[in-house]
């Protein structure tokens, strides 16, 4: 791995403050620690500033250490450490995280690397002549079987060909990244075997139950659009459009680019629609964002409410 070390102080800010919206989430994710245990939220505040300032400063750690009463050298520790922290300016519409591990060098992240070069910079982390991307390689990013990758903020573009991974580049350089389609980018469900299933399709033999054929698996069918609903409607209160200005979903710690544009699709413009989700409604959103447990992992309605108050 290598050594990454802050940006040099001439482009180091003179400081750091939350805004208020993210300083009331970043209040949120200390009080979920027991009393002396504040410091396990360095993790979620330094991705939070990260989001606010596109990058984490100097400024930022000093400040997160003061917020978590832990020495500066501890929080610098894990700025460092982890490279989902930027540690200099980098592309304002995408940063692109190459994997240059075994799994994805065996199967085509150098040409991947060269694309970048060639239409990004020759060298990582230096910008476009525009400011608007920058590129890095960077160790594993869990998604061996789908080989080779890439990390645009927080979405995986996977099943790469340097043709395609071009045409994204393109994409995010013309301000249309929220349109492009992340995961695989072949015939391919998550990380299911390419052509198809493969396994589970001969008999099911058990103690005690008499051999018989395995049902056939049933084809799936691409969800419909969920109807725009008011709030007589069963489920959730969804919106044709926003009341006024869209709330910045983005602000919900675990919501990118991509995610809050799904969620306008699904009529949720505002924290004060997601505040008021019940558990029912979680499940409902659950299988329409075809993820489980994020809403519930990373308290999307406790967020919420605290950033509702912040839009008033």
């Amino acid at each position: 791995m290598s050594v990454r070390r802050l940006a040099e102080d001439k482009v180091q800010p003179e400081g750091f403050a939350f805004n208020r919206a993210n300083s009331a989430v970043a209040k949120g994710w200390i009080k979920k620690y027991p009393k002396g245990r504040e410091a396990s939220a360095v993790i979620p505040l330094l991705m939070i500033a990260q989001e606010q300032e596109g990058w984490v400063t100097k400024a930022a750690i000093e400040n997160i250490a003061v917020m978590l009463n832990m020495p500066y050298i501890r929080v610098l520790e894990v700025a460092t450490f982890y490279t989902q922290y930027m540690l200099a300016p980098v592309g304002t519409k995408a940063h692109i995280q190459v994997c240059g591990t075994t799994p994805c060098m065996l199967r085509g992240s150098q040409e991947l690397m060269d694309v970048c070069k060639s239409k990004i910079s020759p060298n990582q982390f230096e910008t476009s002549a525009d400011g608007s991307l920058s590129w890095e390689e960077v160790e594993c990013q869990g998604a061996c079987v789908n080989a080779p990758m890439v990390m645009i903020f927080k979405d995986a573009y996977e099943d790469l060909t340097p043709e395609r991974l071009a045409e994204i580049i393109d994409e995010f350089e013309a301000g249309r990244g929220s349109k492009v389609k992340t995961g695989p980018q072949i015939d391919r469900i998550l990380s299911a075997a390419e052509g198809g299933q493969t396994t589970l399709l001969t008999e099911i033999l058990m103690k005690g139950v008499k051999p018989s054929k395995a049902a056939p698996a049933k084809k799936s069918e691409p969800k419909k659009s969920t109807s725009i609903s008011s709030s007589n409607s069963k489920g959730p209160l969804r919106l044709k459009k926003a009341d006024g200005k869209a709330d910045d979903l983005k602000l919900i710690s675990g919501v990118g680019p991509k995610l809050e544009t799904t969620l306008n699709g699904l009529g949720f413009w505002h924290f004060s629609q997601i505040a008021k989700w019940t558990k029912g409604d979680v499940a409902i959103v659950d299988d329409e964002l075809s993820f489980k447990g994020r809403i519930e992992r990373d308290d999307w309605i406790k967020q919420a409410k605290t950033l509702a108050k912040g839009a008033k």
